[in-house]
């Protein structure tokens, strides 16, 4: 099950730490969920309406009596709207009024009208989290039901040592992934995706490559990650930013790729999605080869590079229980997965049609043929995104 399409009412509080409310609303977003802003007169002290806006798409409310406000939506039917609240950073202040059921701005308010489930995440000084009177408010709010994430231990922004941290993002939007579908259904899963290109030296300045970007690779790592999988996502060259929470292995070449694997195993899944080269130079200048005028170009002798996919897929006690592989063809695409699928040894082949006039290669967009043992799924196209996600619902099914 996934947490596309929920929606979130993110409450910022007041702290130095409302700086990383930014963050957590980029990760929701990027896990498919909506998310609508509310910000205190203190949290506005550290962050700016505009900046939630930009981050969240949507309209940021901070004035409980805002005629406007009202005669669009209603602070009753805000609190009641989405599908979590969360208050995030979660000030001493704000733990305290949230315990005595003030209603005194919008964001207490909300709180005491909603009939939705309530995340905080608290972040103070240390001293304030340790005194009795919070210790006795977070008792309270758990004792009604409410919530809590964190806070971690750390350095703090006032030179102190302790708990108070507000969680890191990653860890928030975790829990409120948690929250809105139940447990994960692949916590406890590890999971081995490789992704992106693999860079072939000639010399120390040229390489042999091609034109992968990684987004594949990097979207089925973050769509295992929302599921609850530990993720090792072994990549080569790319401008993609690693989704949060995972064991980042970069490598170059495929001799490092293969080694990156072998590091990572034993694992449940491995899904190979990089676009390893075949051939590597077999002696590669130290030096960069030098044009002669007049002179024949150099001739560059190619050797196999190792099969990092049928490698995964072979027998052995180390072998992942599910093994997926891509297959990248211009021509008899759906023909050259069969016959790949069973040449690899691995469970799953995704196919796709990499000619240059489909923009699949390097682009936004993929459009799959999954070749398994029982038949063939011929998947539309759509974002890389949405494929991530239909691959990982698929493999959830698998281990059911």
């Amino acid at each position: 099950m996934s947490a596309t399409g929920k929606r979130v009412l993110l409450i910022v509080s007041g702290g130095i730490a409302a700086y990383k409310a930014l963050e957590l609303i980029r990760l929701l977003r990027s896990a498919g969920i909506a998310v609508t802003c509310v910000l205190t007169r203190a949290g506005a002290e550290f962050v700016t309406p505009l900046s939630l806006q930009a981050l969240s798409e949507a309209r940021v409310y901070t004035d409980l009596f805002s005629l406007t406000d009202e005669s669009e939506m209603g602070h009753i039917e805000l609190s009641r709207a989405a599908d979590l609240v969360v208050v995030a950073p979660a000030s001493a202040n704000m733990l305290a009024r949230m315990a005595a059921g003030l209603a005194d701005d919008l964001a207490t308010t909300l709180l005491l009208a909603t009939d939705k489930p309530v995340l905080v995440a608290p972040a103070m000084n240390v001293r304030m989290w340790e005194h009795a009177a919070t210790r006795a408010n977070v008792r309270n709010l758990k004792a009604r039901g409410i919530c809590v994430v964190g806070p971690d231990e750390g350095a703090m922004a006032c030179g102190e040592y302790g708990p108070g941290r507000l969680a890191e993002p990653p860890s928030i939007r975790d829990a409120i992934i948690d929250m809105l579908v139940g447990v994960r259904p692949l916590a406890g899963r590890h999971a081995l995706v490789t992704s992106g290109p693999t860079h072939e030296a000639i010399d120390p300045v040229r390489y042999i490559a091609n034109r992968s970007s990684g987004r594949q690779g990097h979207a089925i790592a973050a769509a295992l990650l929302e599921l609850g999988a530990r993720v090792s996502l072994v990549s080569g060259p790319v401008d993609e930013p690693a989704p949060q929470g995972a064991e980042l292995y970069r490598v170059e070449t495929a001799d490092q790729m293969l080694a990156a694997c072998r590091a990572a195993l034993p694992t449940d899944i491995a899904i190979c999605a990089a676009a390893v080269a075949d051939w590597r130079v077999a002696d590669a200048s130290p030096r960069k080869l030098k044009k002669q005028p007049g002179a024949a170009p150099p001739v560059l002798t190619l050797v196999a590079n190792p099969d990092i996919l049928a490698s995964l897929a072979s027998p052995g006690a180390q072998r992942p229980r599910l093994v997926v592989g891509f297959a990248a063809e211009t021509d008899d695409i759906v023909a050259h997965a069969i016959a790949k699928r069973a040449r690899k040894g691995c469970d799953w082949m995704l196919a796709n049609d990499v000619r240059p006039e489909t923009g699949i290669m390097g682009g936004l967009s993929n459009r799959i043929h999954l070749v398994t043992e029982t038949g063939i799924e011929d998947w539309p196209e759509m974002p890389k995104q949405e494929v991530a996600r239909r691959l990982a619902a698929r493999i959830v099914e698998f281990f059911a």
